[in-house]
């Protein structure tokens, strides 16, 4: 078996060793008999694997007792609807900050159900607005941002001042440094960057904030019905849920999110160096608004492209090209990303542009 260093901004690569133990109970978890996949969302053994999740995700996050930890399907998308219909409590609008097409995405969805008003909003997604441009609404329910944007790679290395809660998808940042729980009202991950496969969701919210959703909401959107289901109000993701323990466990084994931090700091600088260092690629980001875990990248001549991916792919670095709305490349360095891999890409880099700059 020979694996690729996959770059792909999701789903995304996984520690090899989850994915070893995860082959190794595949057919029969822990004596059980049986896999994860055919046991009983209630049963005592799906129980234990899911209370112990919870368990190390609030470790490792130092998430406060005051705050509720859900799992969910329908990806992080679904919970741009769901953050209006449960957090709104009786107001009409909520603000946006827009700094990627995720955030786009967000404010569009929310439009469906109230005042959706982006309050601020870069002329080119390279940057993050300076916090003091911002114009608040008086009214707002709460302040929305996307504190790291996948396409774009631009992110968020400060946090706002809020008189309202602070909201905020950190699909592709979660678990990649320590966080500040108590600086938001409600913070959501889609699993499959750095949580585990795709299919599971992770929302974490104050618990004054639940129980006054507007009247229509879906039972299965609403946050205190789900909380006090403990997640089982219908059947969740079992499998997803349990790759993301397993992945959480590996988490405590690398000395948890403080030393996560430092490597995902090392390994950012490490190709940002490689790409500034050059005039062969560039990236189009403001230096002080880079993301840490998703690196676009052009080169020179935009007709190389092809033969970029090509090669590299043929050298074992998977799934570098660009979206397609902005096109380049794109690396996206996510936890189980080992250093190893940043130095082949930057290695790669380098001989490339020998031989074709």
């Amino acid at each position: 078996m020979s694996r690729v260093y996959n770059f792909s901004a999701g789903p995304a690569t996984l520690p090899e060793s989850v994915l070893q133990q995860v082959r190794e109970e595949l057919l029969d978890w822990r004596d059980s008999g049986m896999s994860v996949m055919e046991m009983s969302h209630r049963g005592k053994a799906f129980m234990s694997i899911a209370e112990k999740a919870e368990a190390d995700l609030r470790s490792l996050l130092k998430v406060p007792s005051n705050y509720k930890v859900l799992f969910l399907q329908g990806g992080a998308t679904g919970q741009f609807a769901a953050i209006p219909m449960n957090l709104l409590r009786g107001k009409s609008v909520a603000d946006y900050v827009v700094t990627g097409s995720w955030g786009k995405k967000a404010v569009k969805e929310a439009a469906n159900y109230c005042d959706a008003r982006v309050i601020a909003q870069p002329e080119s997604f390279t940057e993050v607005p300076a916090f003091d441009s911002w114009t608040h609404s008086e009214d707002a329910a709460y302040l929305h941002i996307t504190p790291n944007e996948t396409i774009e790679g631009v992110e968020f290395h400060q946090l706002p001042e809020a008189s309202v809660p602070l909201v905020a998808d950190l699909s592709s940042t979660f678990l990649s440094r320590p966080l500040d729980i108590d600086r938001y009202g409600l913070i959501y991950a889609g699993a499959q960057k750095n949580i585990g496969p795709a299919g599971l969701t992770i929302v974490i919210v104050r618990e004054d904030l639940l129980g006054q959703a507007v009247p229509a909401t879906p039972t299965i959107l609403d946050y205190a019905k789900i909380a006090e289901a403990d997640s089982m109000l219908n059947t969740p993701p079992c499998f997803a849920w349990y790759v993301a323990g397993l992945v959480f466990e590996w988490l405590q084994a690398q000395g948890g999110l403080d030393a996560m931090a430092e490597i995902n700091r090392r390994k950012a600088e490490k190709l940002y160096a490689a790409i500034d260092g050059s005039d062969f690629y560039a990236n189009p980001v403001r230096p002080q608004d880079r993301s840490w875990m998703n690196v676009p990248f052009t080169l020179a001549d935009a007709a190389l492209d092809a033969e970029f991916l090509k090669q590299s792919e043929a050298a074992g670095l998977s799934t570098l090209k660009g979206h397609r709305s902005v096109g380049g490349m794109r690396a996206s360095i996510y936890n189980a990303m080992p250093e190893a891999g940043i130095d082949a890409l930057v290695s790669f880099m380098a001989d490339f542009e020998q031989r074709n700059g």
